[in-house]
């Protein structure tokens, strides 16, 4: 005989339960939808300033010589702010894990940094800036919510999905990386839905106001044989290796001045000397800045064979002296150039070859296999999509545990079911 009180009751239960999965999802519909608002706003101008500080620095040369000049303000700023100029990506990436503070005033300082450094020719990119702009507006906002730390650390994962997806117009990358590059071997898929209606509000939100996605046409996607998966494979194993070359100069660069020179302001200063006494020797603009006209003429198949090995010096003198802005514009231009110079060498098509580059060099660099898998769809389209998940994979894999930011986590090794719980190094 069925018990009447007792099915009641479990039907209540179920119901209490449905209504509360219910109001939490429509909760996080406001607080993403909020965020994308804020974060595709500061997004976009972000990206206009960033631009104009380019474009600027191209009509005006001489603003190179500025560089030392402009990295003392830099520094200056911080410390007036009273934070140390060496705070950026690893703190929003420990911020996640950890109940450690964001500093709201770390959002205007990034931003007035990096376009200084990209004004006066220092080579960096730009989505550091939006990680560490995007990661503060959302502690900012769950700070004002008054939500506990865990519903907080994936507000901040909104954020950061916000701001990317407004910079690069590639929404559903911003989703993966955000909760892909804080732990190599896991995802935080709680944050899915909330990242996805953040970072889709952010890219409509940039799209209504200008602005830009970050699209190549290929020329040439290469048939699917034998011939060629193997072709890629050898190729995504040197750009594999090209990541950990990138990664380590990065790090040991920081580590040497930080050695040699101890004080921030003499740090900065030298740095700043170094990459004009660079530009001036070579003659050349190429490597200040993001170089993103030098990553479209490598994708059309045109790229110095040398080009990798100067931006990445370039760019671990900028970051590694104190100088502001992000690694991942870097990375895809070192993969571009060198995968079109080195696919001309294994008979890979040289502009395709430039666009497998640049998403195997990414990969291993920021440990972020399905994030660089849908970059290359949202970049450059579908029709490769294989060549490019193979590429991703075994770059992926070849990489060790080699990574651009420190906090990141390598909970599971990458060649078995291991628990390793390592600090990318």
């Amino acid at each position: 005989m069925i018990n009447l009180k007792v099915l009641k009751k479990g039907m209540v239960m179920k119901l209490d339960g449905a209504i509360t999965y219910f109001s939490i999802f429509m909760r996080w519909i406001f607080i993403s939808v909020i965020i994308g608002l804020i974060t595709g706003i500061i997004g976009i101008i972000f990206q206009r300033s960033v631009a104009w500080a380019n474009e600027f620095r191209i009509a005006h040369s001489f603003l190179i010589y500025c560089l030392p000049i402009g990295g003392l303000f830099i520094i200056l700023f911080y410390r007036l702010c009273k934070i140390d100029p060496k705070t950026g990506t690893n703190l929003i990436i420990n911020s996640i894990r950890s109940d450690c503070k964001i500093p709201s005033l770390l959002a205007p300082l990034i931003f007035f940094g990096t376009v200084v450094t990209h004004l006066l020719g220092g080579s960096a990119g730009r989505e550091g800036a939006a990680l560490q702009l995007g990661g503060t507006i959302g502690s900012q906002i769950s700070r004002f919510l008054h939500l506990d730390a865990k519903v907080g650390n994936i507000v901040v994962i909104c954020g950061m999905s916000g701001v990317f997806s407004a910079l690069f117009g590639t929404p559903v990358t911003a989703v993966f990386f955000a909760m892909e590059v804080i732990s190599v071997g896991v995802i935080y898929y709680a944050a899915f839905v909330p990242s996805i209606l953040s970072a889709l509000t952010a890219y409509e939100i940039s799209l209504l106001l200008g602005g830009k996605t970050e699209q190549f046409h290929l020329l040439t996607v290469p048939n699917i044989t034998a011939s060629i998966v193997c072709k890629v494979i050898l190729f995504a194993s040197l750009c594999g290796g090209i990541s950990i070359v990138f990664c380590t100069a990065m790090h040991k660069t920081d580590h040497l001045f930080q050695q040699v020179l101890h004080n921030d302001y003499l740090r900065i200063l030298t740095g700043g000397l170094l990459i004009t006494l660079l530009t001036v020797v070579l003659n050349t603009e190429d490597y200040n800045g993001a170089g993103v006209s030098v990553i479209e003429r490598a994708i059309g198949g045109i790229a110095k064979p040398d080009a990798f090995f100067w931006k990445i010096l370039f760019t671990a003198v900028t970051i590694g002296a104190g100088f502001k802005g992000g690694e991942i514009v870097p990375a895809f231009f070192i993969g571009a150039t060198f995968g079109c110079s080195v696919g001309k060498i294994l008979g890979i098509d040289p502009g395709f070859a430039a666009a497998l580059g640049l998403i195997a060099v990414f990969c291993g660099s920021v440990n972020c296999l399905f994030t660089s898998i849908v970059l290359s769809v949202e970049m450059f389209g579908s029709e490769g999509l294989i060549l490019f998940a193979i590429a991703s994979g075994v770059s992926y894999m070849l990489s060790g545990n080699y990574g651009l930011y420190s906090s990141q986590k390598i909970l599971y090794s990458k060649l078995k079911a291991e628990f390793v719980n390592l600090n990318a190094k």
